[in-house]
């Protein structure tokens, strides 16, 4: 699976380029290919999924041929699929089908978790637990049941023979804060705990309270940070907010936070200690 999202991202970015060459513009394009103004808009801003009928009405204008015209349709058709998470997304929450789709097709994951720990290392029961309380995302049609099935289905992402690299910075905030209840916590921990043990393609480095960050620079919200195999697709960072999530694609935007991901891992605990941390923490816990 490929990530619907970036795809059309991309996509919009080739369209524009190609364009501006050009010199045409979108009113113009949209004119000559016969299709309505709004439409060449939105496949520029990335906001719809493409029919590659139109797409192709565009590079025929565009006179692109060849092997450029075999890409651009190929990435087209990519980016109009539909991937699992968008069948069930009022379901398992808007903002849970937004990471699914970034995840899919990842080559690394990159993250920084300043509340509550990394979704894609949570068990069952402890999503199961957080879905009860974390209703800003919550539709008329939320099922948490069906929130747990699709976080599950979200890690096997990390499992598959192709899946991305994984690393995740955890705020020892996040690791304390008794965020379910003791036994919920405690498994959740330990599970971490393995999971980084386990796989050579996780990471988990704690970052202590009294870490040092480099230029003492201090986070202000959890983000990931997303790479795919195409070195053309965008670098996207997601930031995590309390009601939404703001992606972000602008390069000068996505460099602060590959830099503050250096500075917060740099400042973090290694893996090892990082591991024993957290069964220390989990020992610690009391029902």
């Amino acid at each position: 699976m490929i990530s619907t999202y970036v795809r059309r991202l991309r996509l919009a970015a080739e369209l524009v380029a190609l364009r501006q060459d050009r010199r045409m513009s979108s009113e113009a394009l949209a004119r000559a290919a016969g299709l309505p103004r709004t439409t060449v808009s939105r496949l520029e801003n990335g906001r719809m999924r493409p029919n590659p009928n139109d797409v192709m009405k565009i590079l025929e204008q565009l006179k692109v041929t060849g092997e450029e015209w075999t890409t651009l349709l190929t990435i087209a058709r990519q980016a109009s699929e539909r991937g699992w998470w968008e069948s069930a997304a009022s379901e398992m929450g808007a903002r849970q089908a937004l990471y699914a789709n970034l995840e899919a097709g990842a080559s690394a994951i990159r993250e920084y978790h300043m509340t509550l720990l990394p979704g894609l290392l949570q068990t069952g029961e402890f999503t199961r637990a957080r879905a009860g309380v974390d209703k800003a995302d919550w539709s008329a049609h939320f099922d948490p049941e069906c929130a747990v099935e699709a976080r599950i289905g979200r890690q096997r992402v990390l499992h598959r023979p192709d899946g991305p690299t994984y690393e995740v910075v955890i705020d020892e905030l996040a690791v304390r804060r008794p965020a379910a209840a003791a036994p919920v916590l405690r498994d959740q921990l330990v599970h971490i705990a393995h999971q980084a043990n386990t796989d050579t393609k996780i990471s988990v480095r704690v970052l202590p309270v009294d870490g040092r960050i480099s230029g003492h620079m201090v986070p202000r919200s959890g983000f990931s940070i997303y790479t795919y195999p195409d070195p053309q697709d965008p670098v996207v960072v997601a930031v995590d907010t309390v009601t939404d999530d703001l992606v972000l694609t602008n390069p000068e935007a996505v460099n602060h936070y590959l830099d503050l991901y250096e500075r917060l891992s740099d400042a973090a605990l290694p893996p090892e200690q990082s591991v024993r941390l957290l069964l220390d923490t989990a020992d610690k816990i009391t029902t």
